[in-house]
């Protein structure tokens, strides 16, 4: 299975309640549910994280990182203003996908730059909870393709030599 681990940065364990005219009214919970299903079918295995504390978003994505693992992650404010979370990516080496939930480019200018997008393999916006089914479909290919591949017949005894 292809690991990946799926991180909400601050104020996401508020969706369903928080300004639903932007984010909409699935939950943190409902989300999950709907990854894990997604991620059955993709052969992969998740590891899904909240937390309102940079330090510790920080300490995810190294975790992550330095596994191998995948990281999807919605840094949600800390995309604008975290330095430390840009370099995180960078230096454990992490393959990651950043995703949110409204079109951050409609919204207000400060919204508009991301410090994590040049670390990133790809940005997805403004699908609501479908972002996160995208990312986790892009990031699968991305860490599928980055997989050695199989021997071609290793029962035959076949080797490149012959």
């Amino acid at each position: 299975m292809i690991p990946i681990h799926v991180l909400h940065g601050p104020n996401l364990n508020l969706l369903g309640r928080r300004e639903p005219g932007i984010y909409g009214t699935a939950t943190l919970a409902d989300i999950e549910r709907d990854l894990r299903a997604r991620a059955e079918t993709l052969g992969v295995a998740l590891t899904v994280r909240q937390t309102n504390h940079e330090g510790e978003l920080v300490g995810f994505v190294q975790e992550a990182g330095l596994a191998g693992a995948g990281v999807l992650i919605n840094a949600a404010a800390y995309t604008h203003t975290s330095i430390a979370l840009r370099d995180a990516i960078a230096g454990s080496g992490a393959v990651a996908v950043e995703v949110h939930l409204s079109n951050v480019h409609a919204r207000e200018a400060f919204r508009h730059v991301s410090l994590i997008a040049p670390v990133c393999a790809g940005l997805i916006c403004g699908f609501g909870p479908h972002s996160y089914g995208l990312g986790l479909d892009a990031l699968a290919r991305l860490m599928r393709d980055r997989l050695p591949p199989l021997p071609s017949d290793v029962s035959s005894g076949a080797t490149s030599q012959d």
